[in-house]
C-alpha cells in the first residue's frame, strides 16, 4: 500500500487517497468520540460526497478510532429531539454511504453504539473485532431505532437475533455475532484493518463499470427494505421522541 495522498481532512473527518484505487474514509474524532454532531454530520456528507463524484475510486474502506467506530447521536442533540427543539427526522447518513456506486469496506474495529452501528452496516462488506461491543441501543432510552437499522441489521443478522437485539438493546461482542449471521469477517482488533485492506486490494483489481453494475444489482433488494424501513421509522420517531419520559431516559441512559 502507498503512501495516502489526502482528498479531504479536518479534525472529525479524513478522506485518503492510496493512490491503487482504494479510497478510506476515516472518521478521527477523537474528543467527540465520533458522535454525530451537527459538524461531524456536515463533514462526514461532504466526504461521502467526494467519494460519489469520483470516477477514479473503485472501493472505499470506512475506517472509525481504534476503540470506537462510530457513537451514533450525541446526547445533547438526543435530548433537543425529546424537547421537540429539532424535528425528528433521520439522519441521511445511512443512504449516504448506500448511495455510494462502488464497493465499500466497513472496518468496524472499534465499538458501534446506535446510529454507528447502523452506519456500518450500510457497506456491502462488514468486519467487526472479537473483542469490541456492538448495539442498537435506542430502546433503551426509550425511543425507537432509526436509521434505516430496523432493516439492516437483519441483513446482517438473522431476523430473530435482529429483533432480540432492537427490543433489549443489548450489546454484544463481535466475537457472539460472527457465529449469528452475514458478518463477512470477526477477528482480533489488530487484524480487522489488515484484513478490510487485503480485501480492498481483491476488488480493486476488478473495472471500474462492473463493479458499479454487480454493486447496483446486489443492492437492489437491500434499498429497497431500507427506504420502507427509513419511513416507517421516522413516523414512529414522531411519536416516541413525545413521551413525556424520553429526556429523562436520554439523561439517565445513554451511552457513548
Amino acid at each position: 500500500m502507498t503512501q495516502a495522498q489526502p482528498l479531504f481532512a479536518t479534525e472529525r473527518i479524513r478522506l485518503l487517497d492510496h493512490h491503487d484505487d482504494i479510497w478510506e474514509l476515516s472518521m478521527a474524532d477523537v474528543p467527540g468520540r465520533n458522535a454525530f454532531s451537527e459538524p461531524f454530520v456536515t463533514d462526514l456528507e461532504l466526504a461521502l460526497g467526494t467519494v460519489c463524484n469520483s470516477r477514479s475510486v473503485k472501493v472505499l474502506v470506512l475506517t472509525g478510532l481504534s476503540d470506537v467506530f462510530a457513537s451514533g447521536a450525541p446526547k445533547e442533540l438526543l435530548a433537543r429531539l425529546a424537547r421537540g427543539e429539532v424535528v425528528p427526522t433521520d439522519i441521511m447518513l445511512s443512504k449516504a454511504v448506500l448511495d455510494v456506486p462502488v464497493p465499500t469496506i466497513a472496518a468496524m474495529q472499534g465499538h458501534a453504539t446506535g446510529g454507528g452501528l447502523a452506519l456500518g452496516l450500510c457497506a456491502d462488506i462488514l468486519l467487526m473485532a472479537k473483542e469490541s461491543r456492538y448495539g442498537a441501543s435506542f430502546m433503551n432510552m426509550g425511543f425507537t431505532p432509526g436509521m434505516g437499522i430496523t432493516s439492516l441489521l437483519e441483513h446482517a443478522l438473522s431476523g430473530a437475533v435482529a429483533s432480540e437485539m432492537l427490543f433489549t438493546g443489548e450489546f454484544r461482542k463481535g466475537s457472539e455475532l460472527g457465529a449469528r449471521g452475514g458478518i463477512n469477517h470477526v477477528l482480533p482488533r489488530e487484524r480487522v484493518l489488515p484484513k478490510a485492506y487485503d480485501i480492498a486490494i481483491q476488488i480493486s483489481e476488478k473495472p471500474r463499470r462492473s463493479l458499479e453494475l454487480l454493486k447496483r444489482t446486489l443492492s437492489v433488494a437491500r434499498r429497497q427494505k431500507f427506504e420502507a424501513s427509513r419511513t416507517v421509522e421516522s413516523l414512529m420517531h414522531a411519536i416516541t421522541f413525545t413521551q413525556s419520559d424520553t429526556a429523562e431516559r436520554i439523561e439517565r441512559d445513554y451511552v457513548d
